[in-house]
C-alpha cells in the first residue's frame, strides 16, 4: 500500500543551509528506520533501484500550497520554526516493518539533522484540510477508483525534476521518461500488472515549465519543474485509459525521474489550481498624425 506520510518537526536549534540538502534528509531517514530495525535500514540504504521510498526537502513553514515546494534556503531556519517533511513509502511490508516507528515517535526524543536536533510532533498519514500531501491508498484502490474515460493526464513537478538519458541527465520531460518509471515502479510493487506497451497513446498536449538548479555539497543538477498535461489520443481501449490514470495518480507516492529519495522529482497529480496566465501582445497605438489625419 503506498503511504505518504508527513512529519511535523520543531528544530530545537538553527538548522544552517548546509545541513539542509538531500543528503542530510536522506541519513535522518536512515537514522529513523535504524531506530526500529538496523537490517532493514541497511536494505533501504543499498537499493540502487526501484527504490521503496521518497523524501522531500524540509519545508519551513506550516502553510503549503500545491507546485509551490521549497528546495532552497538563503537562510538557516531559526529555532522554534514549524517545518514539516514529507516520506512516501511504496512497499506493503516497508510500512508494516516501521509501524512502530509511526506510532512511537515522541516530542521528547531529539533526532539529527546533520547534527542540528530536531523533535517530531505528529505525523499524518491521511487526507488533511490543511495538508494535501499526506494520503495513503492500496494498490487495488487507486486503480478501482482511476477513471476510464479521462484522457487529460495533468501532473505537477513541484521540486527540481530530471531524467538520465544515456550517460547524462535532461530535464526535458518526454513520455517515455515520465511514464516509465511509474509504469516500472506499480508493476514491481503492485500485484496488477500493466503492459509495457501502455504508453503508445500518450502525447504531450501542454506544458508550462521553466528550468531550476537543485544543489547540495556533492552535485549540481538541472530540472524542470511547473506543470504539464499528456493526452491519450486515438481509438483507445477504457482499461488502458484507466491503466495511465492509475499511474498518473500514482506519481504522488513514487515522484518523477531521478533523486526523488533526495527530494528531487516531488510530483503532484491532478490539475493545477491556477491557470497560468496568457501572453498578450500589446495592441498596437494609432500613430497621433494618421489619427488627425482629414
Amino acid at each position: 500500500m503506498p503511504y505518504s506520510l508527513v512529519l511535523n518537526l520543531v528544530p530545537q536549534e538553527a538548522i544552517p543551509k548546509s545541513h539542509l540538502t538531500g543528503r542530510h534528509l536522506h541519513a535522518l531517514f536512515l537514522d529513523l528506520v535504524r531506530s526500529q530495525s538496523p537490517n532493514l535500514a541497511t536494505t533501504l540504504h543499498g537499493q540502487t533501484t526501484a527504490k521503496a521510498f521518497t523524501l522531500s526537502p524540509l519545508q519551513p513553514t506550516t502553510k503549503q500550497h500545491i507546485g509551490t515546494l521549497q528546495w532552497t534556503y538563503r537562510h538557516a531556519i531559526s529555532a522554534g520554526t514549524p517545518c514539516w517533511w514529507r516520506i512516501t513509502l511504496l512497499d506493503d511490508a516497508l510500512f508494516g516493518q516501521l509501524a512502530h516507528l509511526w506510532l512511537g515517535l515522541s516530542s521528547k526524543q531529539n533526532w539529527s539533522l546533520g547534527g542540528s536536533p530536531i523533535q517530531v510532533t505528529s505525523v499524518l498519514g491521511t487526507p488533511q484540510s490543511s495538508q494535501s500531501w499526506s494520503n495513503y491508498s492500496p494498490y487495488d484502490q487507486l486503480y478501482a477508483q482511476a477513471s476510464d474515460s479521462n484522457r487529460k493526464l495533468h501532473l505537477t513537478f513541484c521540486t527540481p525534476t530530471t531524467f538520465r538519458v544515456s550517460d547524462y541527465d535532461c530535464a526535458l520531460p518526454t513520455k517515455e521518461s515520465v511514464f516509465k518509471g511509474l509504469l516500472k515502479r506499480w508493476n514491481h510493487y503492485s500485484h496488477i500488472p500493466f503492459p509495457d506497451t501502455l504508453l503508445e497513446p500518450v502525447y504531450p498536449s501542454f506544458f508550462n515549465i521553466r528550468t531550476e538548479l537543485a544543489t547540495d555539497s556533492r552535485s549540481k543538477l538541472i530540472g524542470c519543474v511547473g506543470d504539464i498535461t499528456f493526452q491519450i489520443l486515438g481509438d483507445v481501449k477504457p482499461e488502458t485509459i484507466k491503466q495511465l490514470n492509475t499511474l498518473t495518480s500514482y506519481s504522488l507516492y513514487t515522484g518523477i525521474g531521478r533523486k526523488t529519495p533526495m527530494g528531487m522529482g516531488q510530483t503532484f497529480p491532478g490539475k493545477p489550481d491556477a491557470k497560468p496566465r496568457r501572453q498578450h501582445l500589446p495592441k498596437p497605438r494609432k500613430s497621433r498624425r494618421y489619427a488627425n489625419a482629414s
